[in-house]
């Protein structure tokens, strides 16, 4: 079926389970649906934006209210909307980093916080992995050692992962800002994988800025995202213009600088607010989701060759996977090769794997029922039985 023309209609959360652990988080709610069929128009949220003309006084549709509501909800002081988590993370480094600076990420650090560090002139530094691949604050603080010993300072800016992309591990925020602290250097603390998924308060992290991103974890169209600070940096990152016009005089009010004024206009923004009711409460849930996380993980790992890659027991819902002694042994003699694997998950009426994955691949259940857990379960089982594998069921 045809949306128009040659643009096809996308019936994936319709049609499939989708384990992609990218999308999982962002299902729209109806309600969101329903947000972005009536502000589609590009300015839409605008038909009431008064003095002082910026985004977050907009009171109807309810724009402001959002702002601090959201701020509450995840005990910061300040918050504003942003295009995406990556334009947070360039908010905030645009504001701290200077030329030179050094700055520290992690091992796990997603390549727009590197860029966002680049953009600024600062020169990036990271905190290696521990054996079990998570990030610590002994070796947060080793790494602030390292750069005021090699830079004569501490770093600008510290940039941190709650739950990273690579293995959906959780890792000690507290400890790590803690740590930061002690050196007065501020933490940026990613949550693109968690604000929206699981619970999250900003204060008790220690952290001095929280992103979230509101297309991977927020049940909100793309791109948006959320940017939060406590009251010592938010005049800082939130600074407003000075410009002024030589020739005309003009100046141009209240914009607020690193976020090139306002930000999410129409669609992004009305169906992050829609969707913010359910996304408070489905939070409060996150107990079963990792239950549901854990059934699917155990029945991969029946198969006999599978290993988890993430800590076991899974305490997140993104999880990494090695099949190479199982699935991936089947590819080397199937006729399909590695596109066998999702085809047959396709075929059972389950998407969301890079076709051709068979070796080291990664899937996240969240927001899956237990009917659809129970039957994504048994059906890896099943695909590894029917193509001569040996599962070890209960």
């Amino acid at each position: 079926m045809k949306c128009t023309g040659s643009i096809e209609a996308r019936d994936v959360e319709e049609m499939y389970i989708n384990i992609d652990p990218i999308q999982a988080g962002g299902r729209l709610t109806p309600e969101a649906h329903k947000a972005v069929i009536a502000y589609a128009d590009g300015y839409s949220v605008c038909d009431n934006c008064l003095k002082p003309f910026r985004l977050d006084y907009i009171k109807k549709p309810p724009l402001a209210e959002f702002h601090e509501d959201c701020a509450k909800w995840l005990n910061m002081d300040q918050l504003r909307v942003v295009p995406g988590a990556r334009r947070g993370f360039q908010a905030v480094a645009s504001s701290m980093v200077s030329k030179g600076d050094p700055v520290v990420l992690t091992s796990l650090s997603h390549y727009t916080e590197f860029v966002s560090v680049e953009q600024s002139g600062g020169i990036p530094v990271e905190i290696p992995l521990s054996d079990d691949k998570h990030i610590t604050a002994d070796a947060a603080a080793q790494k602030i050692e390292e750069v005021i010993s090699k830079f004569g300072r501490p770093p600008a800016l510290m940039f941190v992962e709650h739950v990273d992309y690579q293995y959906g591990h959780i890792h000690d925020i507290k400890g790590i800002t803690k740590a930061a602290h002690q050196y007065d250097v501020p933490v940026l603390v990613n949550g693109a994988y968690t604000v929206g998924i699981m619970p999250v308060d900003g204060k008790d992290l220690g952290a001095d800025f929280l992103v979230g991103s509101g297309h991977k974890s927020m049940a909100a169209p793309a791109p948006s995202g959320v940017l939060a600070a406590n009251e010592e940096y938010a005049e800082k990152i939130f600074r407003t213009t000075q410009a002024k016009g030589d020739v005309t005089g003009r100046t141009f009010g209240i914009k607020e600088v690193e976020l090139m004024g306002c930000t999410l206009m129409g669609v992004t923004v009305m169906g992050l607010i829609a969707s913010f009711p359910a996304v408070q409460k489905r939070v409060e849930n996150w107990n079963e989701e990792v239950k549901h996380s854990r059934i699917v993980t155990d029945a991969l790992l029946s198969i006999e060759g599978t290993v988890c890659l993430s800590k076991c027991p899974r305490e997140h819902t993104l999880t990494r996977i090695n099949t190479i002694d199982s699935f991936d042994k089947v590819a080397q003699t199937h006729k399909k090769r590695g596109f066998f694997l999702s085809g047959d998950l396709k075929k059972k009426g389950i998407t969301g794997m890079i076709a051709g994955s068979t070796r080291v691949w990664k899937y996240n259940t969240f927001g899956l029922t237990d009917n659809q857990i129970e039957y994504l379960a048994k059906a890896f089982q099943d695909v590894a039985e029917e193509n001569g594998l040996v599962v070890n069921r209960e």
